[in-house]
């Protein structure tokens, strides 16, 4: 159980402020949302796990130089259910909507990976409802929108019921049309949090973080079980459920993808991988090994004219880290430029730049105590080379206990900040967050 206390503990307040302090000048191209979602809850618990806490917006809207803030909670039933009562309710589990937030078809949408999206008003932050896509059941909180098509793919673990080795997969069309949703059975219930989208294929990664009732009845839902082994499943888009083929992957386990494509028949998938995942026990109780509880980036390789269930497996980088993140118009292409947030020494400390191409690795280190959250790429224009435009990021000052956004160029980010945007009130730390360009 993770200590909400620090920067993990939640804030109280609801604010806006405009005209924020900025150090540094904001680029005159960025004009649009930063939009992030993470763990907020309204009335924390000493024995609540992160993962689980209320889903809170954050808005970061910067515009012709000028930059702006705003956060509301995401009014899921059991937020407003507790509002009402004034405090924390033993209540069915109907969703948080606090991972994960993405912009399509005309919508915001607030994701978490075990119940449908919940639509937000991208102006106010305010909760318009439930959005269903292809008929009830869970929706990840990691959907891949091809840029070719702006078809959105999802998935949804668990499909059958809680703790169900059933797994449903979809995708909406640019205007929000959902098509063909199926279902097919994994080889148990696995915690999968994201999966790997190419031009033409699906990749679901079945790691050993597995789910039972028996678990979620001793106060953990999920447990490292690495005697299930791993499996990857392998489906093309225009085939369906029906084209499923398993690989037997390495055990292991991946919470984030950076990127995916295809080249020469072959499938390959950038993610950062962990040997064994943290914040999660064993199936007795005792806790996994911190020392092996540190992702690190690799490709896998998948053949599936090869002949084999097997696949190969490739370190692209020593240092530890997580949030990988690369420019969104090369989604599921082959791309060059990748960034996440690494770390040195504890926590995550170090913005990290990696070109694939040069195999050079370039870094923008924190102050000693200071953490970064999951960077985001924006292009310049939005016909600019791959890689031309700037990171994101929200940073935690915890010598003076504040929160600032950050603006780097994205292909210099050792150079330091363009720009600091300082905060109105502390961003606790959280999960995922997107950008969403205006005119």
């Amino acid at each position: 159980m993770m200590a909400l206390d620090d920067n993990f503990a939640p804030v109280e307040t609801e604010c806006a402020a405009q005209d924020l302090p900025i150090q540094g000048s904001l680029p005159r191209e960025l004009n649009g949302t930063l939009f992030r979602n993470g763990p907020n809850p309204q009335f924390p618990s000493p024995a609540q796990h992160w993962f689980v806490g209320d889903g809170m917006i954050h808005g970061f809207t910067l515009r012709d130089g000028r930059a702006g803030y705003s956060n509301r909670w995401v009014r899921t039933p059991k937020f407003v259910a507790e509002r009402q009562a004034g405090h924390a309710l033993d209540l069915p589990d109907e969703g948080v909507a606090n991972t994960n937030i993405v912009w399509h078809a005309g919508r915001l949408l607030a994701l978490e990976e075990a119940h449908a999206p919940i639509e937000i008003d991208p102006a106010t932050l305010s909760t318009r409802g439930m959005h269903v896509l292809g008929g009830d059941g869970p929706v990840t909180a990691h959907p891949k929108i091809d840029p070719l098509t702006g078809a959105l793919r999802f998935f949804g673990y668990a499909a059958s019921g809680p703790f169900s080795p059933t797994i449903r997969v979809g995708s909406a069309d640019r205007n929000g049309g959902v098509g063909r949703v199926e279902t097919f059975e994994a080889p148990y219930c696995s915690m999968v949090h994201d999966f790997m989208a190419t031009e033409h294929h699906v990749v679901f990664p079945i790691m050993p973080l597995a789910g039972s009732l028996e678990y979620a009845q001793s106060g953990m839902p999920f447990a490292w079980r690495p005697e299930l082994g791993g499996y990857l499943g392998v489906m093309r888009l225009d085939a369906g459920v029906a084209s499923l083929r398993w690989f037997r992957a390495e055990t292991c386990y991946v919470f984030h993808v950076m990127n995916a494509w295809e080249k020469d028949g072959r499938i390959f998938a950038d993610v950062m991988r962990y040997d064994e995942p943290p914040l999660f026990p064993h199936a007795d109780g005792t806790p996994t090994d911190p020392a092996r509880s540190r992702a690190r980036l690799v490709r896998w390789t998948i053949d599936p004219a090869g002949g084999t269930d097997a696949f190969s497996s490739e370190a692209l980088d020593d240092m530890p880290g997580e949030f990988p993140r690369i420019d969104d118009r090369r989604a599921g292409l082959p791309y060059r430029h990748g960034w996440f947030a690494g770390s040195r020494q504890d926590g995550l400390d170090t913005l990290v730049h990696v070109d694939h191409a040069s195999g050079r690795r370039t870094l923008s280190a924190l102050p000693a105590g200071d953490a970064t959250s999951e960077p985001v790429f924006v292009p310049r224009t939005p016909d600019a080379a791959e890689g031309d435009g700037w990171l994101l990021a929200v940073i935690w000052r915890a010598a003076e206990q504040r929160s600032e956004l950050v603006v780097l160029r994205a292909d210099a980010i050792n150079d330091g900040p363009v720009a600091t945007i300082r905060l109105p009130q502390r961003v606790p730390f959280g999960f995922h967050g997107n950008w969403r360009a205006v005119s």
